[in-house]
């Protein structure tokens, strides 16, 4: 053209006219939509590090007693945590979260940018745009954000329990738990436990994701400020991690049983006859409801801390973002 701009789109102006967009009126756009991504990737990978490392020690002695037939109460967990700082050391506390990390990192930043993607989409198709979703989409969006991220990184996971159940001499590493599982149970094994997870996923992130967002816009319609203050946002959070943990607790347990049935010498190889065997050998609630007290305490604190710190890190991103281009 001989204004030097490309035509590159063609839409439908007020009167059905064709009109043509600029090139760089899209490409300014896309521009947007990549740095919103990597904005929501970056602050959802710092959200789940911060969030897991903080309660590591309380996470590695839920997964212990969750493995085992060891009847679970305050006291003992409290016995255990002692026993192992005074015959391995503090930093023993936080074993496995190496490998934590290398499952957190990636799996927090894809379900907090999956959300997001998952809200525009979704509020694209019922109507939503720029507007607080309704119930029903709210819930989907968390629900198929968690799916997403477990869904690419459950053999993470399951590497993170192994090394968080066993004697440090078993595994070295991460990639050490890989080769051995491998090799000595088969590559199906990396995926044992992977259907109680998803089951638990679902309603895990749905009515985490779903209550957190519900709070935080019953909180802008009632006190008039439309960003919560951080202690308002930790607040949120705990509650959201409350409810999405206790509805999809059961499965938790059924999950770790079957992820590391290798090591335990247990032989649980479905959902059902995993929970038939744990119900008749140590009951319903203390069998499948073991250690919730203790996510009770960890879970709510974890999941304040990794909301709060997504958003708080979003807001942090897109100040500059804007500085950034002013100074432009």
């Amino acid at each position: 053209m001989e204004n030097g701009i490309k035509e590159s789109q063609v839409g439908l102006g007020k009167n059905c006219a064709h009109t043509v967009l600029p090139s760089a009126m899209v490409s300014e756009k896309g521009n947007k939509n990549d740095k919103g991504v990597l904005n929501s990737l970056m602050s959802g990978a710092l959200a789940g590090a911060v969030a897991k490392t903080a309660v590591a020690p309380l996470d590695r002695t839920k997964i212990i007693f969750q493995v085992s037939s060891n009847r679970f109460s305050a006291k003992e967990a409290y016995r255990l945590i002692y026993r192992t700082y005074l015959n391995e050391g503090f930093l023993s506390l936080w074993r496995g979260n190496s490998a934590t990390m290398v499952r957190v990192i990636p799996y927090a930043a894809i379900q907090f940018c999956a959300h997001e993607q998952y809200k525009k989409l979704l509020g694209s198709y019922y109507g939503y745009q720029g507007a607080a979703l309704t119930p029903i989409p709210r819930l989907l969006a968390g629900a198929l954000a968690g799916t997403t991220a477990a869904m690419v990184t459950y053999p993470l996971d399951l590497v993170r329990a192994r090394m968080a159940v066993t004697p440090k001499e078993m595994y070295s590493n991460i990639f050490e738990v890989f080769i051995r599982m491998s090799k000595e149970e088969g590559l199906k094994s990396l995926y044992r436990g992977f259907n109680p997870t998803i089951l638990g996923v679902i309603p895990y992130a749905g009515i985490s994701f779903f209550t957190y967002e519900t709070l935080k816009k019953l909180h802008a319609e009632h006190s008039g400020r439309t960003q919560p203050y951080p202690f308002e946002r930790l607040l949120f959070g705990a509650c959201a991690g409350i409810l999405g943990q206790s509805a999809s607790y059961p499965l938790d347990v059924v999950r770790r049983r079957m992820q590391t049935a290798g090591v335990t010498g247990h032989t649980y190889s479905t959902i059902l006859g995993t929970m038939k065997e744990v119900v008749s050998e140590e009951g319903l609630i203390r069998g499948l409801y073991k250690g919730l007290s203790m996510n009770w305490v960890k879970g709510p604190v974890a999941v304040g801390i990794s909301f709060t710190t997504f958003d708080l890190t979003q807001i942090l991103l897109k100040k500059l973002q804007r500085v950034s281009d002013v100074q432009r």
